[in-house]
């Protein structure tokens, strides 16, 4: 008689379960990894899994699915998360946080076991000798390096087997960016010296190198050699453009800028990689999560965890926001690295200004992804399963009003199909003849001008037409179909939630009487609510452009604190109104007579909400 599989006890095996710090492994049927998890008190943490009412949906389905649980022991909980992170690497369980990023970041490298050291990208283990400079955090960034290192210092970059093949000077050459080694055009004792300024860009000692360069260009000219000392001189204009622009204010020795932004159950992370005080560049990744109830500090944990089982960890990291536990992953940090590792978030000063520019970059990011073509499918095909539709809607319109008290009101119509955004058929409208601030009149307008013209025209009609308001809108909107006899469109009103807080939007449907509201990591939901923003940025966006041109005075007159010398300067400085209203307020305070308080009084003016 064939034994049966044991079936897994969790009250059993919870009185196996020492109070010490481990690492936990969930196993399904068929002995496949669900989950690794880590914890300071293995037996207090497994207990929560088995005990007691579970809230969250994932870890729910997860305890189901269990068959059997292992545990390894560790003497610290810094021990056990890295234990645990490297375990997530290697097998990359169903309910973890995952990172994809299977590659080392790139280096530049310069031998010193040639006779002309050659300046190169480099990837792998650094076992050669020679010095190694970064990590850049991507190849692109590293490139720009590389042929900024050509202008600046002439060094060759070609491989071994070209360089010493050559029989007279290559195109690098003749453009000026090698001083042709390979043929004897440079002697060691000044290629040397360039290689010598090249290491000292990238270890951020510029100042030294443009202080060892003064004393060449100024013995130089003593010589009468002006042309050597021109050289010299505009080396040295060069390297102080570049270190201005490069230099993070604040920031000495290493240092990496992570922020997170998590929406629409897609989580977008951020890094600038900054290294003895020069910014080298940026790269964003997609964290896998789960599910969309992960909350943005657990995910930005576990990022940290991950990403630096393979990458350099700087002795300080700046974050968005904290992790969870972020004394044990600093402690977990410090113990891969042998050295002391401190996450900060900071609160004020310079370095904000560096964790401000990466949330951008990271919200920006996400928004790309987003609008991505397999996003916007599986969206289209869960708006379908929402509201009862045969088929995926293959496209969508969406109306919005903007006005600033009734002045210059503008109505947007944007257009998405299946592949998102249909840029080319976003249309506005200049509403007139109405009373000031009716926004039901201007919908009423709007939407008959553009479903007169469609069926004037036999244009095309959409599956769904939404509109960003309440029932009143959504009655204009019937009102206007009704009248000019147009079948087949679903109206859908976009209704606010309190306080206008994203998730908490009800769709007004059938004719205003049906009312749904849709759990905020609906992928519906995110597409409505996506559609609606764009039609609002839109409509924003014309009003201010007719609001600005129906005022015959300069939108800058209207700045208090900006006079008539001031805003002659401002526009010789940055050569128009259009280049003004794009700058942003440290830009702004860079010209003279400009106040920090003043630039940003200017830039809130161009770039404040209007309702």
């Amino acid at each position: 008689m064939q034994s049966e599989t044991p079936t897994f006890d969790p009250q059993d095996f919870l009185k196996t379960v020492p109070h010490k710090p481990g690492v936990y492994r969930m196993l399904g049927k068929s002995a496949e990894i669900l989950y690794v998890g880590k914890a300071k008190d293995l037996k207090n943490r497994l207990s929560n899994y088995f005990r007691g009412t579970i809230t969250n949906s994932r870890i729910f389905a997860m305890v189901k699915q269990i068959c059997n649980v292992e545990i390894a022991i560790t003497s610290t909980e810094a021990e056990a998360l890295l234990l645990e992170s490297n375990l997530i690497k290697q097998h990359s369980p169903h309910y973890n946080i995952r990172l994809k990023d299977g590659k080392g970041y790139p280096y530049i490298y310069i031998s010193t076991k040639q006779e002309f050291p050659r300046i190169q990208f480099y990837r792998g283990s650094r076992k050669e000798p020679g010095q190694y400079f970064g990590p850049y955090p991507s190849s692109g960034a590293l490139s720009q390096t590389l042929n900024l290192m050509k202008k600046l210092f002439k060094a060759r970059q070609c491989e071994d087997s070209y360089f010493s093949n050559r029989s007279r000077p290559c195109l690098e050459y003749q453009i000026k960016r090698c001083s042709a080694p390979c043929v004897g055009l440079i002697s060691k004792q000044e290629y040397a010296s360039s290689i010598h300024h090249a290491i000292q860009f990238l270890q951020g000692r510029t100042q030294e190198a443009i202080d060892e360069l003064v004393q060449k260009m100024e013995a130089a000219a003593m010589t009468l050699n002006f042309e050597k000392a021109a050289e010299h001189r505009d080396l040295i204009e060069s390297l102080r453009h570049i270190s201005q622009q490069q230099y993070v204010s604040g920031s000495s020795g290493n240092v990496d800028v992570v922020a997170i932004h998590v929406d629409s159950g897609i989580a977008s992370v951020q890094v600038f990689t900054v290294r003895n005080g020069n910014n080298l560049g940026n790269r964003n990744f997609f964290p896998s999560l789960p599910d969309s109830e992960v909350g943005s500090a657990e995910v930005l944990g576990s990022f940290l965890a991950q990403y630096y089982l393979n990458h350099d960890v700087p002795g300080e990291i700046l974050v968005s926001e904290m992790p969870d536990e972020p004394e044990v992953l600093a402690d977990m940090l410090t113990l891969k690295q042998g050295r002391k590792v401190v996450i900060r978030q900071p609160q004020r000063g310079e370095r904000t200004k560096w964790v401000d520019m990466a949330e951008r970059n990271a919200e920006q990011a996400l928004q790309m992804q987003l609008l991505s073509k397999a996003g916007v499918q599986q969206r289209l095909t869960a708006l379908q399963e929402v509201l009862g539709l045969p088929s995926p809607p293959t496209r969508m319109e969406c109306f919005d009003i903007s006005h600033t008290m009734g002045e210059a009101t503008v109505a947007s119509c944007v257009v998405f199909d299946r592949n998102g955004p249909a840029k080319s058929e976003y249309r506005r409208y200049n509403i007139d003849g109405i009373q000031a601030g009716d926004d039901y009149a201007a919908m009423h307008q709007a939407l008959t001008r553009r479903f007169r013209r469609a069926t004037a025209n036999e244009g095309k009609l959409p599956d769904i037409l939404f509109i960003d308001g309440g029932k009143g809108q959504v009655t204009q909107a019937l009102d206007v179909l009704r009248e000019l006899q147009v079948a087949g469109v679903e109206v859908v009103g976009v209704a606010k939630g309190e306080g206008r807080k994203p998730g908490l939007e009800t769709l007004i449907i059938e004719q205003g009487s049906g009312r749904l509201s849709l759990p905020e990591h609906s992928k519906a939901l995110h597409l409505i609510q996506q559609i609606r923003d764009e039609a609002h940025r839109f409509a924003i966006t014309g009003h201010r452009a007719r609001r600005q041109k129906a005022r015959t005075q300069s939108p800058l007159e209207q700045i208090e604190g900006l006079g008539p010398k001031r805003r002659q300067v401002l526009l010789k400085q940055f050569g128009g109104l259009r280049a003004i209203e794009r700058a942003s307020a440290e830009e702004l305070a860079k010209v003279s007579g400009i106040s920090p308080e003043l630039a940003r009084r200017i830039y809130d003016f161009f770039n404040g909400d209007v309702s």
